[in-house]
């Protein structure tokens, strides 16, 4: 697919190249709107404006809520004000408020006076509520029926006011705006009787989220139940929304790569990599790097304290990095797994004690086996093969007894950090590798030391 795309792309910009716009129209109309959006992508400034104009007003509103916030910008700018204002009348209600939140201020006055009255109050609507919120990511437009009406009235409704709605699958009963059930176009259409009310097949248990509920969960609800759309409601039980799957997807695309930015010591970035500058890279980066590298001044500070007792055995020296990485890759993989599954809502701080036995037998399990490992390999690799006749019997048993003691320590401490770091409100995320190796390396050398005074240093 990837290379048929590329392939696809070389084909517009020729035939954008030789001026052929009649065809490149014709190719676009055949085209899906995201698929257009990444062709903008890649096209020279002057050029997207012309480009975009060949669309369909509806292919155009498509392509235009998938395209970049810079590129947006960039055609906003170059609009009249007919053109932005046929814009914003085909953009469904969520990605014009979506569209406003990422403008400057003086592009989104231009929006806004270009959208029709009923618009800016829906926009306004969705902007008051917190960010990240159920409210801010929902749409206003949704088809909703009387109780009283039939299943031939309601398809009818459906005709006439579908076509500027975002979804009709999925239609929500109510009366004066109270959510009293959902019936689906599919019951509709299979209903034995088209003069029966809406009433009598509508489902009344219906699954809803408040405008305040996180828009991690709602996405994940609407994973767990199957959902087209899911249903929003005010603290009075009113419907004023829904969030469809589309936008769920956008969110979990968002927060995961959040997770990813934060696991691996880099602050969240709102922009792609290619279009990220070096001095954007750098200032998402440079904190949690200074952080750390503060923070491994312990380590130093630890080994310094024993650098007598290293003085007289150095072949300890030799081992420390192995160690501190295997600690270190042990409370990655624990603190990953917990991570993934609190993002999951499989785990609770109830859950904490059988977190951590689980990860005791892992550990004991992971630390005999790589202990038994690392003894072979010093024994016959460092000893043997190498000729390091410093190493004894009792110097690899300090350091696989360190190895074992470590990987346990590690897993203990990489599975509880995150879990104790949602419950005082901090994103789980944030105590990932980076954070946990630190400590772990810190720990890994007090064991180490310690283990190699009680056995060696006598």
């Amino acid at each position: 697919m990837a290379e048929q795309f590329v392939t696809l792309q070389k084909s517009l910009k020729k035939l954008l190249d030789e001026k052929k716009y009649q065809t490149l129209k014709d190719v676009l109309g055949t085209m899906n709107g995201a698929d257009i959006a990444a062709v903008f992508e890649d096209l020279d400034e002057e050029r997207t404006p012309l480009l975009f104009r060949l669309l369909p007003k509806e292919l155009a509103a498509e392509t235009f809520a998938e395209l970049s916030p810079e590129i947006q910008e960039q055609l906003i700018t170059g609009f009249s004000d007919k053109e932005l204002r046929e814009l914003v009348s085909e953009l469904y209600v969520d990605d014009a408020a979506d569209l406003v939140e990422e403008m400057p201020a003086n592009v989104v006055k231009r929006i806004l006076a270009q959208a029709d009255p009923q618009m800016r109050s829906e926009i306004n609507q969705i902007l008051r509520y917190p960010e990240n919120s159920a409210g801010s990511i929902m749409t206003t437009e949704y088809v909703s029926l009387r109780p009283q009406m039939t299943i031939a009235e309601a398809i009818q409704r459906i005709r006439r006011t579908g076509v500027d709605k975002e979804t009709i699958y999925t239609c929500y009963v109510t009366v004066e705006r109270k959510l009293l059930g959902t019936v689906s176009v599919k019951d509709m259409l299979l209903a034995p009787n088209e003069n029966i009310p809406v009433s009598e097949i509508m489902d009344e248990h219906v699954i809803s989220v408040n405008t305040m509920t996180d828009q991690e969960e709602v996405a994940q609800m609407l994973s767990k139940y199957n959902f087209l759309a899911l249903p929003v409601v005010d603290t009075d039980g009113r419907m004023v929304g829904i969030v469809t799957f589309d936008d769920a997807m956008d969110v979990l695309v968002e927060e995961t790569t959040e997770d990813i930015e934060k696991m691996a010591g880099m602050l969240p970035s709102e922009k792609t990599y290619l279009r990220s500058t070096p001095w954007d890279l750098f200032k998402h980066r440079i904190p949690w790097l200074m952080l750390l590298m503060v923070s491994a001044t312990f380590t130093g500070m630890i080994i310094t304290g024993f650098e007598s007792k290293l003085a007289a055995q150095v072949v300890l020296t030799a081992f420390i990095p192995m160690l501190m990485d295997t600690g270190g890759n042990s409370g990655s993989q624990a603190s990953v797994t917990v991570i993934r599954a609190l993002s999951l809502g499989e785990l609770e701080l109830r859950d904490l004690p059988k977190v951590v036995w689980k990860e005791i037998q892992t550990a004991v399990l992971c630390g005999v086996a790589l202990a038994a490992l690392c003894f072979a390999k010093i024994m016959l690799f460092d000893r043997l093969l190498l000729g390091n006749t410093d190493i004894t019997a009792l110097t690899a048993f300090v350091v696989c007894a360190t190895m074992a003691v470590t990987v346990l320590v590690a897993k203990v401490v990489g599975c509880t950090l995150p879990m104790v770091a949602k419950k005082l409100g901090f994103d789980p995320a944030v105590m990932a590798s980076p954070f946990i190796t630190t400590i772990v390396d810190a720990l890994s050398l007090l064991v180490y030391f310690g283990i190699a005074s009680a056995l060696l240093f006598k």
